[in-house]
């Protein structure tokens, strides 16, 4: 264990962030580590190498508790890691403080057991990581009369559970909520929608509800791009995927129902899709009663809520006409972990461009169009715009113009 002593605390958390959160694209997990991992140099002379931080990619200043741990996730863990193995249906939020060697030679591992004690009071798990060599057995016995969990790191990046908590039913509000929100189905990934008309994700569950295959129907009467529909599909929460199958949920059983009721056949009902086939006119104005399916549909997507209610208080308070920019520092403000993962590309440079290591937003970046996240602000802004909720469509991160593009309410409601 002689190279123990040269593991820093970012090294300690990026080896933990790998032993925890093995696989970036496995479903129904989700992690962030905290902004301060995101700048060039930890310790005096001592840089964050790119490898680290882009092992620690993507940042946010995540609270949970009263502070704000390093590592902040969503994922079933592994059993060797719990105490427990079943815990109910839904995945724990985990919690991580990381301690390594300072210029000292000193780890402080009782500070860092308390720091995630305090984490208990939001999240379900919690851990603290340390260098194997630098954990006493008087830290092991703090943690387990405290419930948190102790993992040991050696330098050649392996990971022991020494002490394992139990899964506690602490329900996540505020920032852990937004969390959590992305290790759901619903969550913004980096492909959530790639189509920007939401005719193209209504269609999906018609042509799986079809007796013909569903790739032929979609292809042949409405798009091409069939999985970029399935995907849409599965985030606003129409249809569930799993390895042997894909199901209509209750939503997407609402919208068969809906066409039987209109069309009496699901085959009639989406071939009526030609007729709105590369139409820019918005979809509620030409399509009406499919325009108010839209709208339930995009509403009962978590971030619609979100948006529509922080834009509704900006125009009573004033902003009646917000620019993206104006959008972004505001929610920032009221909602900032959301603001981070629902508008800024997750890539370790923009987060660190935009973020200081305290979490602030730097102002002057939200100008520049290519740091933000493509299918918030273009499919989803797009979307909005055809359900009849916005007053203008999105556009390209390339093409944008943040201090113009405007995220206008079409129909804001006078204060009462």
């Amino acid at each position: 264990m002689a190279g123990v002593a040269t593991l820093t605390e970012p090294q300690v958390l990026a080896h933990t962030k790998q032993r925890l959160f093995p696989e970036a694209s496995e479903p129904n997990s989700y992690v962030v580590s905290d902004t301060q991992f995101g700048k060039d140099e930890w310790l005096p002379g001592r840089p964050i190498s790119p490898a680290v931080r882009t092992q620690l990619a993507p940042f946010n200043h995540v609270e949970v508790g009263s502070g704000y741990p390093d590592l902040v996730g969503v994922r079933s863990l592994e059993s060797d890691l719990l105490a427990v193995e079943r815990f109910g249906s839904q995945p724990p939020l985990i919690a991580v403080e990381a301690k390594g060697y300072t210029e000292s030679g000193a780890v402080d591992v009782e500070r860092g057991i308390l720091q995630a004690y305090d984490r208990l009071h939001e999240a379900n798990a919690v851990y603290v990581a340390a260098p194997a060599d630098s954990i006493a057995s008087s830290a092991r016995t703090l943690a387990r009369e405290l419930n948190v969990g102790v993992l040991g790191v050696e330098a050649d990046g392996v990971v022991e559970p020494l002490e394992v908590p139990r899964v506690v039913g602490n329900r996540t509000t505020g920032d852990a909520s937004a969390i959590r929100f992305q290790a759901t189905a619903q969550g913004v990934a980096d492909k959530s929608f790639s189509l920007n008309h939401p005719k193209n994700y209504l269609a999906y569950p018609l042509a799986l509800y079809h007796p013909d295959p569903t790739d032929k129907v979609l292809a042949e009467h409405v798009v091409r791009a069939v999985d970029g529909a399935r995907q849409g599909a599965a985030f606003l929460g129409l249809i569930t995927e799993s390895p042997t199958e894909t199901s209509l949920t209750p939503l997407g059983r609402e919208v068969v129902r809906f066409a039987h009721t209109e069309y009496g056949s699901v085959d009639a009902a989406i071939r009526s899709f030609a007729d709105w086939s590369g139409s820019r006119k918005r979809f509620c104005a030409i399509a009406p009663k499919w325009g108010l399916v839209t709208r339930r549909v995009i509403w009962a997507y978590p971030a619609t809520k979100l948006l529509v209610t922080e834009l509704q208080t900006m125009y009573e308070d004033g902003i009646t006409d917000p620019s993206l920019v104006d959008l972004v520092e505001w929610l920032h403000v009221q909602q900032p972990t959301f603001a981070v993962e629902l508008f800024l590309r997750g890539t370790d440079d923009v987060r660190a461009r935009v973020l200081t290591e305290d979490g602030n937003l730097i102002a002057s970046q939200l100008e520049d169009g290519s740091i933000y996240h493509s299918p918030t602000v273009f499919q989803l802004k797009a979307m909005l715009y055809h359900s009849g909720l916005l007053a203008e469509r999105g556009a390209e991160p390339h093409r944008l113009e943040p201090l113009e593009d405007r995220w206008t309410l079409r129909e804001p409601l006078e204060a009462v």
